[in-house]
């Protein structure tokens, strides 16, 4: 456990504007955004987080083996900022435990606020959703996430929420 703080303090004192912290009540998640792969969306989760339009959000959709989802003010999936939507920025940066990626709807370019992190490996999710980020420290607090039913979509009962949301830069 030191071992994984002291990684997330060095990638928070390396970039702090690209770095993450997602507090949830079992304690922080440290994500190092990864602007080079998807500029547009990191640029508007940093301004959505500036606004605390992450703090109180729900993990709406949460499926066991897959991942955690949330940034839905609406808390059913149907919901995004008041920002535009965002186009696609695809790479072949791979989905597996840790990584942070883009929710959007069909249409590839509806990405807005939502987003979700991988429990596992998800590469049926590559080359077709936006990474922006992964997960240095806190997968053990992720794994804590109260998790929903795969028989519905992944829906939760009295979801866990983010507490706050913070860039590194502005949480001195």
């Amino acid at each position: 456990m030191g071992v994984a703080r002291d990684q997330a303090l060095a990638q928070a004192k390396a970039d702090p504007q690209n770095t993450i912290i997602l507090t949830t009540k079992d304690g922080d998640v440290t994500i190092r955004l990864r602007p080079d792969l998807a500029p547009k969306h990191v640029a508007q989760i940093k301004t959505l987080v500036k606004r605390k339009f992450y703090d109180g959000l729900t993990f709406h959709r949460v499926i066991p083996g897959f991942m955690a989802q949330t940034g839905d003010p609406k808390g059913n999936g149907s919901g995004g900022s008041d920002l535009p939507n965002i186009p696609s920025e695809f790479s072949t940066a791979p989905f597996k435990r840790g990584t942070v990626g883009m929710a959007r709807a069909s249409d590839p370019d509806s990405a807005n606020s939502q987003f979700f992190i991988c429990f596992a490996d998800a590469s049926f999710l590559n080359h077709n959703y936006t990474v922006v980020g992964e997960v240095v420290s806190g997968m053990d607090v992720v794994d804590k996430i109260k998790k929903g039913s795969k028989d519905d979509n992944g829906a939760v009962t009295a979801p866990d929420k983010i507490v706050r949301m913070r860039l590194a830069a502005d949480s001195q």
